[in-house]
């Protein structure tokens, strides 16, 4: 008897198992939740190679695992924004279930392109200014993500600049008229005439714009050049010109101060990268953007470049110096 007891008991658990099994391949897989992300830049150029980077590692962090439980699609601009409305239109039409569009070009293109899928901004200025939400606290529709004020931001870096070179009396502002707001260029306006200054705005939409803005910004040639509102190869661009006219410069991105920029004043690009996967972990789990109040950045970096102080013949002030957060020898 033992040893049918024995076969019997056997035969179960073989049914049984395969019973489990066939149950397991019987129910669907769950499907990765699909991440689209426009861009400017490239894949290979900072900042948005880093940015995407610690996007990804973030999402990690938080317990995805790519190609598996997400899947990322980043869609590169290359530094043409005129590209920004047909990315958008490709991820809306691929249906992503989440868009994170960087900057105000390309959120405004996602926002045009849908009205459904949940979209997160990341580095825009001003975002109730642009249209883009109705409020900070209770921005409804469908975007949500990280905003800082412009003009803040820039009066913060126009006081840096000035007393970082106080024999500066005239200034060129570089600016791009679809990003820059209204607010922000009479806040720097203002500022500089209160301090006996004048100020003039050179305006740059697209990249081949910088050639011709450069050959006529016209005499007596500026002091000192505050750069906001422009793409990174833009600004780059514009470290190559500082340099050979010898001028002081302070930049929004702190890859300009890499590339031998004076100075950079602005949010930390990775961090705003990261607090945007924090926001589509939320979007993913089931809260509506329209619930989630538009964040601020809280960390701003103020970069030194001495070497290049040194090649202009300037010295930089210890209160500035005191103040910056990694400064380049």
């Amino acid at each position: 008897m033992k040893p049918a007891i024995t076969r019997l008991a056997t035969a179960v658990v073989v049914l049984l198992v395969v019973a489990t099994l066939l149950s397991s391949e019987a129910e669907p897989q769950a499907q990765a939740a699909r991440v689209g992300v426009i861009t400017s830049g490239s894949s290979t150029a900072t900042p948005s190679a880093a940015a995407i980077d610690a996007f990804r590692q973030r999402l990690r962090d938080l317990g995805y695992v790519e190609g598996r439980s997400i899947a990322i699609e980043v869609r590169y601009a290359l530094d043409r924004p005129e590209q920004f409305r047909s990315l958008a239109a490709e991820l809306v039409g691929r249906g992503v279930d989440v868009i994170v569009a960087s900057g105000t070009l390309a959120t405004r293109a996602a926002k045009e392109a849908t009205s459904t899928i949940p979209i997160v901004m990341v580095s825009v200025g001003d975002a109730v200014g642009a249209g883009l939400v109705k409020g900070l606290p209770r921005p409804g529709g469908n975007i949500t993500g990280q905003s800082f004020l412009g003009a803040e931001l820039a009066l913060k870096g126009f006081d840096l600049l000035t007393e970082a070179v106080p024999r500066a009396k005239r200034l060129a502002w570089f600016f791009n008229p679809e990003i820059a707001s209204e607010p922000q260029g009479a806040a720097l306006g203002a500022a500089a005439r209160a301090k006996g200054m004048t100020l003039k705005p050179v305006g740059l939409r697209r990249p081949d714009d910088l050639t011709s803005a450069l050959a006529t910004m016209g005499q007596p040639q500026p002091d000192a050049l505050l750069v906001s509102a422009v793409s990174a190869t833009q600004q780059i661009r514009i470290v190559e010109f500082a340099a050979k006219n010898r001028l002081p410069a302070l930049y929004g991105f702190r890859e300009a101060v890499d590339a031998g920029g004076l100075m950079s004043f602005g949010p930390e690009i990775p961090a705003l990268w990261r607090g945007a996967a924090n926001y589509v972990d939320k979007i993913l789990k089931g809260t509506k953007p329209g619930d989630l109040p538009v964040e601020q950045p809280t960390k701003f970096e103020l970069v030194i470049n001495l070497k290049t102080a040194k090649a202009l013949g300037l010295t930089i002030p210890a209160s500035v110096l005191a103040r910056a957060d990694q400064v380049i020898q």
